[in-house]
């Protein structure tokens, strides 16, 4: 645990514990569209004192993105990630379809951030292969613009979603999402999910990889899948849009971690401790500079 003090009345005082974790592993936040979680994020963040944090795909929605609407709260969680990286995590950029724009840069690295389209990496002695995972959708790479209209009626359905959660709110009633119920419903969408998780493992599996890493369906996994050829874990982070999940690694072991299930045991993080050390252009700057 990291111990985070503030000083009141003369004297230092405790006021947080952060989790110690040695991977973190998010997707699909899709920063700059109305269904981005951030401030459950941000306090999923604040709440641990990750070694690494891989970002796998989707941060930001560079489809969708629009200047009239970009909250302070999305901007703040591009600032506590550099923030992290400023002061010592290895942050990674894995480049997703909604962050495309990027792809063209290749590898980069200032500082402790790495702009890549994939990550290998050996963790115990076993090799991981993580990627987003738009290659294996074929509607994005022979009809982008028909990917891009479900990517913006995708959004349409959140925010009226909000709406209905709100008022089932309102009435006492839990929650309910649309989206899950039609992708439950369709077979098609069913058999998708199924085959995108088959062919990255299959994939894995011949390449020799023990663990293959995704996220782009929004569908939080972590599966054994054995073939002829031999077996691997496949692992989806899910999204933080309505899922709200992430994958940590820890100790040779990982597990997902649900926003939903642990909320109310998550510590409230300190307002004084949420100031960033400085603003998001210093910080920048500094990061590639390389006086971290």
């Amino acid at each position: 645990m990291t111990i985070i003090y503030s000083y009141k009345n003369g004297y230092f005082e405790k006021t947080h514990m952060k989790r110690e974790v040695e991977l973190v592993v998010i997707s699909d936040v899709h920063l700059g569209t109305y269904g981005c979680r951030s401030e459950e994020l941000l306090r999923y963040l604040s709440s641990i004192n990750p070694k690494k944090l891989i970002l796998n795909g989707d941060i930001i929605d560079i489809w969708q993105f629009r200047k009239s609407y970009f909250p302070e709260s999305h901007l703040r969680v591009l600032k506590y990630i550099l923030d992290l990286a400023y002061q010592g995590c290895e942050v990674t950029y894995i480049t997703g379809n909604h962050d495309e724009m990027l792809r063209k840069f290749g590898k980069m690295q200032f500082g402790h951030i790495t702009l890549t389209n994939r990550l290998l990496l050996d963790l115990d002695g076993k090799k991981s292969w993580i990627f987003h995972g738009d290659v294996f959708d074929a509607s994005i790479q022979h009809t982008k613009w028909l990917a891009k209209l479900g990517g913006w009626g995708y959004d349409r359905l959140i925010q009226l979603n909000n709406v209905v959660n709100w008022v089932l709110t309102k009435f006492g009633r839990e929650k309910y999402s649309l989206s899950k119920q039609i992708k439950n419903s369709v077979k098609k969408a069913i058999k998708f999910i199924s085959d995108f998780e088959e062919t990255a493992s299959h994939l894995a599996i011949e390449n020799k990889y023990d663990y293959v890493i995704c996220g782009h369906i929004h569908q939080p996994q972590i599966r054994r899948i054995d073939t002829k050829k031999g077996s691997c874990i496949y692992m989806n982070s899910g999204d933080w849009i309505e899922n709200l999940t992430s994958l940590e690694y820890n100790q040779g072991v990982w597990e997902m971690f649900s926003y939903d299930e642990k909320k109310d045991v998550l510590l409230d993080y300190p307002a004084e401790a949420m100031q960033f050390r400085s603003n998001l252009e210093e910080l920048l700057e500094n990061i590639i500079k390389g006086t971290l």
